[in-house]
Formats: C-alpha cells, sequence, structure tokens
C-alpha cells in the first residue's frame, strides 16, 4: 500500500495543477487594476441627484470661460439647475485681459450665477518691480469684477525666482499681495502641496498607491520637492501673518483623514475657512467622527467640487444628505473604499450648500437661496 502513495500523490498534484490552470483560464489574466466586485451587500441605497438646498460650489475650473459659446454656457447653466447649483466660482478667471473677457462673456450673460476669481502669475519673483507690479495687476482685477484670488499649487513646490530659487508660499515678496486682498475685501483660496501620500514611498502600504501607479507624475521623490509639512507650515504661516485677510485652504488643507487636526487648524486661524474638493472620499469613511466635525465647524466649511463633472456631485450630496451604507466613490484610484453617507442635519446642511459661502465671497445674492 505505501509504495502506491507517491503515484497518489502525483495524480492529486497534476489534478490540482490542471483545475489551477482551468482557473487561471477563466480568470484571465486581470490586473489588480481592473479588480472592481460589485457589492453583495443588500441594503437600502438613496442615490441623490439633486441636492436639498440650492448650492455655491466654490472650486471649479472654466478655462475656457473667456470664449466659451452661447450653447456651452446655456448648457453649463441647465446642468447647475438640474442639480440645484444656485453659483459656481471659476477659480480659472486669469488677469488682466483674460479675466475681463471671462466675466464679460460669463458674468454678465448670467448675472449672480457665475462668480470670477483672478490669478497671479508668479513668474519674475525677485525681478525689479515685480511686487510692485503684481500688486497693481491684482488691484485692476479685483476692479475689474473679480472677486476671489486663487493661488496654484504651484506657489511652494515649483515657483522659482529670477535667481533660481524656489519660492516658498511664504516668501516676504509676496505678503504685499495678501494684503491687497484683505484690504479690498476678497478671499484667497490657495492650494498647497498635495495628499501627503505623495511624498510617501510607493510601497503596499501607501493608500494611494494605485494613484500614484497609474499617475506616476504625482509622486514627490525625496530631493525633489520640500517636505509635504514643510509646504503646509509655510501655507498656515501667511495666515497667521495677515489676520485681516480671509483663506480658503483648498481641500481641507490635505487634513481630511485627521479631522482632529483640521479642527486645531481653524481654531488657532480664525481667518481660515476651506472647502471639500475632491476629499469627499475622506469624509465618506468616517461619518460619525464627520458629522461631529461638520456640526461644530460649519461656518468654517464650504461645498467644493474642483473637477467639473455633474454625475461625480452627486455623490457629494448622498454623502452629505443620506445615512446609506457602502456604497462607491466615482474614482476608484482615489480611494479604494467605499463611503458612508453623514446624514447631516438641515441646519448644517445649509450652512456648507451657502450660509458659509455668503459670509466669505462678496456678493452673492440672497435671493438665490430663499
Amino acid at each position: 500500500m505505501v509504495r502506491f502513495l507517491p503515484l497518489f500523490f502525483l495524480l492529486l498534484l497534476t489534478a490540482c495543477a490542471s483545475e489551477a490552470q482551468d482557473a487561471a483560464n477563466e480568470m484571465g489574466d486581470m490586473t489588480i487594476e481592473e479588480f472592481e466586485p460589485t457589492s453583495s451587500l443588500v441594503v437600502d441605497e438613496n442615490p441623490v441627484t439633486r441636492a436639498k438646498f440650492p448650492f455655491v460650489d466654490v472650486h471649479s475650473h472654466h478655462w475656457r470661460a473667456a470664449t466659451m459659446t452661447q450653447g456651452a454656457a446655456d448648457t453649463l447653466i441647465m446642468e447647475m439647475d438640474a442639480m440645484n447649483m444656485a453659483v459656481i466660482v471659476n477659480l480659472s478667471g486669469r488677469s488682466g485681459e483674460a479675466l475681463r473677457m471671462a466675466i464679460e462673456n460669463m458674468e454678465k450673460r448670467y448675472p449672480n450665477r457665475i462668480v470670477t476669481f483672478a490669478n497671479v502669475d508668479f513668474e519674475g519673483v525677485g525681478g525689479e518691480g515685480w511686487t510692485e507690479n503684481a500688486v497693481a495687476q491684482l488691484r485692476a482685477d479685483i476692479e475689474a469684477g473679480a472677486r476671489g484670488l486663487k493661488v496654484y499649487k504651484n506657489l511652494g513646490m515649483d515657483v522659482v525666482d529670477t535667481d533660481g530659487n524656489r519660492v516658498a508660499v511664504n516668501d516676504p515678496r509676496l505678503d504685499p499681495i495678501w494684503a491687497l486682498a484683505g484690504e479690498m475685501g476678497i478671499p484667497v483660496l490657495i492650494h498647497s502641496a498635495d495628499p501627503p501620500n505623495f511624498w510617501k514611498p510607493r510601497d503596499k502600504n501607501n493608500e494611494k498607491w494605485l494613484e500614484l501607479k497609474l499617475r506616476p507624475n504625482r509622486y514627490r521623490p525625496p530631493g525633489e520637492y520640500p517636505p509635504f509639512e514643510q509646504i503646509m507650515d509655510e501655507h498656515f504661516d501667511i495666515m497667521r501673518k495677515h489676520r485681516g485677510t480671509t483663506f480658503i485652504s483648498a481641500h481641507m488643507s490635505w487634513l481630511g483623514n485627521d479631522l482632529g487636526a483640521l479642527g486645531a487648524k481653524l481654531d488657532e486661524h480664525p481667518n481660515m475657512v476651506t472647502e471639500m474638493g475632491a476629499v469627499i472620499y475622506e469624509l465618506g469613511r468616517q461619518p460619525r467622527m464627520a458629522k461631529e466635525f461638520l456640526t461644530q465647524y460649519k461656518d468654517r466649511v464650504m461645498m467644493g467640487k474642483d473637477s467639473y463633472n455633474p454625475d461625480e456631485f452627486h455623490t457629494y450630496f448622498r454623502t452629505y444628505e443620506t445615512e446609506d451604507e457602502y456604497f462607491p466613490y466615482y474614482r476608484k484610484y482615489h480611494a479604494q473604499w467605499r463611503l458612508y453617507g453623514i446624514g447631516l442635519s438641515d441646519d448644517v446642511l445649509q450652512h456648507i450648500y451657502y450660509k458659509t459661502a455668503m459670509n466669505v465671497i462678496p456678493g452673492l445674492d440672497s435671493a438665490l437661496f430663499e
């Protein structure tokens, strides 16, 4: 009997190998990037395609506003109406003639529905007269109708002065810009750095591994960029130095995963508010903590989306307004996890959707929210 055991095991291994090959043939060569299982969880589902209250999207980009056709603009307004968006803030208004054309083409075509923020061109910092010229241009842009200033993430990471040195977010040569914004009563929406995981090793412990694999240009290699913490320290430093200016710290200051730390920053900087553009996936995985945070800081947080895609707004509405469980986020490479509804009260929803924005962005028409 014993002498037949090796043959038995050989036959068993052959059978197992055959079964494994059959399974491999059936499953194909699917990669982890393609793996997207359908949930078997049976729960109530309450998709929301229209916000409960009119809202302001304080974080949007419409680079071609200056040349947008009548038909395209009409479509934008129809889409806004369908989702109950009262006002959209175009952060990409640029400056000078481009800004004036954007305002003429969009804001005057649809009064009160579209708000335009100006941008500062940081090329040439350190050159003779650069600060004075930048301040004069921003003043002219505000007088032309810009209702805020948007600062892109290249400041603090890629911008260099005329000597080739990195321009820090809190570079003293920029102080007059922040001061002017406060003097003229406009907010500064400033995006600094990127998600902190972009600075971490691209290994199995990195939550952003898939995003960094699919978008390798988002990785911030050591030595090529200053540390995340340094950039954000500079970011908060300008708020400390310019208490008379309102700063909108974009993307929840990349602290959506640490709401205690974000709350501490809001407490430290009374002139700071924030918005939730492109980080709803952080709030949706911690609904109880998020509800507590948003209730406490309802007058310091605003609705923002970032990239404009009408269908993607539905995930924001569902996260804010329902208590649904385990529903998908719209971009797998941003977050591999599913979300849970926070179930905010009407009072908190109204603050996030429009009341906080009315206190931050000048000139919003209150009739749009009645």
